[in-house]
């Protein structure tokens, strides 16, 4: 191989085998707001780096400006949360009633319709600067898609995706059988996401009935759980989704705190 040929191929092959580090969180139970509060700040952090660049010609700017990416994952008390193109009509309790169900309810900036997050649960909010890996949304929502159909198949659960619909299904194919096991929403300013994915493990879905799952009517909604018809190991299912998580993303995690 010539010198300079020699020189881009190890460059590229640099490039192809480097692990972006991934700052992970777990937050165990914690409220709605507080979850959300806590990475807009991070959002913002790598928002706050980009605006200092930001009169700085591209050829002189370094390709890493050291904005970190980050993984949260939790659960969260009972919440219905809706997203900025949802409609309130998909709630289909009043004030008293949430009350009486202890639900609380939060309208968000994220995308999608209305959903709910509840024990049981593993929420998933990744904060990552799409510019370290692709400045394409569609490719991150199926990506994110990705890792829960790769999670799910090591428990013999077949995800797949339903044309025209976010999220991970179960027997899209068939109308009277699909059902959703897990819900997605984001938001994404300059290429840096929030929000992100809620699986159902054991989660309690009466609590579905309530409200129009995503908008939609005419499909049902699932969980680990009521699939395998046992109560599934949630930490062994975190450990997996990590896994997948760092694979799809060709990231390494780093167990650290946030800050």
């Amino acid at each position: 191989m010539k010198g300079s040929n020699r020189v881009i191929y190890e460059i590229c092959n640099l490039q192809y085998n480097y692990m972006k580090p991934l700052y992970f969180k777990d937050l165990g139970q914690i409220e709605y707001g507080e979850a959300w509060e806590m990475q807009e700040g991070l959002m913002k952090q790598g928002l706050d780096v980009k605006a200092s660049w930001y009169n700085v010609p591209d050829l002189e700017r370094p390709a890493d400006l050291g904005i970190n990416n980050y993984l949260l994952l939790c659960t969260h008390p009972h919440v219905y949360t809706l997203g900025k193109s949802g409609h309130m009509e998909n709630l289909l309790v009043n004030d008293s009633r949430l009350k009486e169900l202890n639900v609380s309810f939060y309208k968000t900036n994220r995308g999608g319709d209305i959903t709910y997050h509840g024990p049981g649960q593993i929420v998933g909010y990744p904060i990552l600067d799409l510019e370290q890996f692709y400045t394409d949304l569609g490719k991150y929502m199926r990506n994110l898609e990705e890792v829960i159909i790769r999670t799910l198949a090591h428990f013999d659960i077949k995800g797949d995706r339903l044309p025209g619909s976010t999220g991970v299904w179960l027997d899209p194919e068939n109308p009277l059988k699909a059902r959703k096991i897990c819900a997605m929403g984001v938001r994404s300013s300059r290429w840096i996401t929030m929000h992100g994915f809620a699986l159902n493990v054991n989660t309690d879905i009466n609590y579905f009935n309530y409200i129009v799952p995503c908008g939609i009517s005419d499909k049902k909604v699932t969980s680990m759980q009521q699939e395998l018809h046992t109560t599934v190991d949630f930490e062994n299912v975190k450990e997996i989704l990590k896994r997948e998580f760092c694979t799809i993303f060709e990231s390494e995690l780093v167990e650290e705190g946030v800050y």
